[in-house]
């Protein structure tokens, strides 16, 4: 039996999850307490997939960041004015970042979500891990080639376990000194080069079948909060998740739109555009998840140079946070002083915008901003429990961050682009079919070079999920 079209839709299927996550979340709720989960076989369930889901993002992230930061750079090579459009592209990253800062600041200032929220509701505890400038300094020189770093701990039962992690700017960093050291060796390192663009197209297809079981990732970490903080607890941070959206909005609705316009650019154009990746970061939560869609409008419907955008889109998965690391922090600094009733001076409003600008390289393009906000905090020196009373909006509120992420991150390289006259600004014009412009047959090979996943197994797929 042949589903119906529109059950076949991504939006429609990330709907229907939201959905019976909230329903599953509240049946496994009505169980029992939360304190009692171990007896509660639905609540496990729903814990299990959302951090299964979650697991096997950061898993894609070591060999996606790696191949995707040496190839991009390695993508400069052919593209003429290659230092001035790295520049450029970094500086209109602070640039956006500085307005984002400053909206979350002032919306923090006049919503006063933290006035709102109610004390009995809420209870914080110190996150597990925290950022700190000196662990940001420290974080930028690699420990081993792949930045990872192994730890071992008992179980329960007595034996051994060993945890790898990584470390994102560790990762950034060795990657981007292996691709510059590519591109300076020059022929000899074609070969390298090649393999490691092929690399990351393959990386980019296991990034995309784990992308499009999002609705079952949602429906896990939607259920999951509902069943461990329940409505009274969520409730309790409405004015911050509307606080955080609105900022969300006058950027994505206020700020791109004026930007696009400014440099001659249309708006309507932008948004249609825009809208696949912005739907993916939605759904997925994930800036380096999203980044395929993301350098697929950059370049099919925006009309960027596949060399430039190789370089500009994987680097700005990993360090271009509009809403990890701007608007969410500055709204959740703001929030958590209000409800511990600090006042913060001048100075900590302008360390917020500094930690903005300077700091997002921090936040890793995976689900959450945990990272981010506790570098923030701490450099205010406000409690880190305030992180713990966040956690239960933490899946809602990260689903239009990343979306704002990924928007930027599409946007930016279009405006350098045609700041630099090197934009196809026919093609950034043209209209598109079921969510992008057709890319001609000349254009086949050369967007496959850039490692894009645009093959036709996946083109009725990638038609219903726009």
């Amino acid at each position: 039996m042949r589903l119906p079209a529109w059950s076949r839709s991504f939006g429609v299927q990330v709907t229907i999850a939201l959905i019976a996550g909230v329903v599953l979340g509240l049946i496994a709720r009505s169980w029992g307490p939360v304190s009692e989960a171990q007896d509660n076989w639905l609540g496990q369930t729903l814990d299990t997939i959302g951090s299964s889901y979650v697991t096997l993002l950061k898993a894609a992230v070591v060999p996606l960041v790696i191949t995707a930061i040496i190839a991009s750079i390695g993508n400069l090579r052919k593209v003429t004015n290659a230092a001035r459009l790295a520049v450029s592209t970094l500086l209109w990253f602070a640039f956006t970042a500085l307005i984002a800062v400053l909206i979350g600041l002032i919306l923090g200032v006049v919503i006063q979500p933290g006035m709102h929220a109610d004390a009995n509701s809420l209870s914080g505890a110190a996150p597990e891990s925290q950022g700190s400038w000196i662990g940001f300094l420290t974080g930028l020189v690699p420990v081993n080639f792949l930045g990872l770093e192994v730890s071992t701990s008992a179980d329960e039962a007595g034996g051994l376990v060993s945890d790898v992690d990584f470390n994102i700017l560790q990762l950034i960093i060795a990657s981007g000194a292996i691709g510059i050291a590519a591109v300076k060796v020059g022929k000899a390192a074609e070969p390298f080069l090649q393999f490691t663009e092929a690399a990351l197209a393959v990386v980019q297809k296991v990034v995309w079948w784990i992308v499009r079981i999002a609705p079952i990732g949602t429906l896990g970490l939607i259920g999951n909060a509902v069943n461990s903080y329940g409505w009274s607890t969520m409730g309790s941070l409405l004015w911050f998740v509307v606080a955080v959206y609105l900022g969300l909005a006058i950027v994505f609705f206020g700020v791109y739109p004026l930007l696009a316009k400014l440099n001659g650019l249309s708006v309507r154009q932008y948004f249609s555009g825009v809208w696949p990746a912005a739907q993916m970061g939605f759904v997925s939560r994930s800036s380096i998840g999203t980044m395929p869609v993301t350098q697929k409008v950059a370049t099919d419907n925006f009309g960027v140079p596949h060399g430039y955008a190789a370089f500009a889109v994987p680097f700005g998965a990993t360090t271009k946070m509009d809403g990890c690391a701007a608007i969410y922090p500055a709204i959740a600094a703001i929030f958590v002083a209000q409800f511990f009733g600090i006042d913060l001076s001048l100075i900590q409003y302008l360390l917020i915008v500094f930690v903005a600008v300077i700091g997002s390289a921090a936040t890793a393009g995976t689900t959450g901003a945990t990272v981010m906000l506790t570098l923030t905090l701490s450099t205010l020196g406000l409690p880190l429990e305030g992180v713990g009373l966040l956690l239960a909006i933490e899946p809602i509120v990260d689903m239009g961050r990343t979306a704002l992420n990924v928007s930027g991150q599409a946007l930016i390289p279009a405006i350098v682009a045609k700041r630099h006259d090197i934009l196809d600004v026919d093609r950034y014009d043209a209209p598109r079919i079921d969510g992008y412009v057709p890319v001609d047959e000349e254009e086949t090979g050369e967007t496959a070079e850039a490692g894009e996943t645009t093959e036709a197994a996946e083109a009725e797929t990638s038609a219903q999920m726009r």
